[in-house]
């Protein structure tokens, strides 16, 4: 499974990236997680079936659903709390929760 995290630079979500990746270590799962920067997500996107948007960029959320979810990609924001904690297995489990809804 791959998650792609969307924030304005690509940086701010690097850490929770790195968390979340060792959360999916833990569970043995295999899982592709990474973040990009808005402008290069179109250059990412492919084969993507979570992308989580950094609290900074909600507004994006209507129109990268509307771009993403036609083919089959979940799209939601972080939840504010966990994105500020960097709680990795928190963001993780609303990932797995969302591409569960499509399987």
């Amino acid at each position: 499974m791959k998650i792609l995290l969307v924030c304005s630079e690509g940086m701010s979500t690097s850490m929770l990236v790195q968390k979340m990746r060792q959360a999916a270590a833990e569970r043995s799962l295999e899982v592709e997680i990474d973040a990009v920067s808005e402008v290069s997500l179109k250059k990412h996107i492919a084969g993507t079936q979570v992308l989580l948007l950094g609290p900074q960029v909600r507004y994006l959320l209507k129109k990268l659903s509307a771009e993403y979810e036609p083919a089959g990609v979940h799209v939601a924001v972080i939840d504010m709390v966990d994105y500020g904690r960097m709680n990795g297995a928190a963001v993780l489990e609303k990932a797995l929760a969302l591409a569960a809804q499509g399987s």
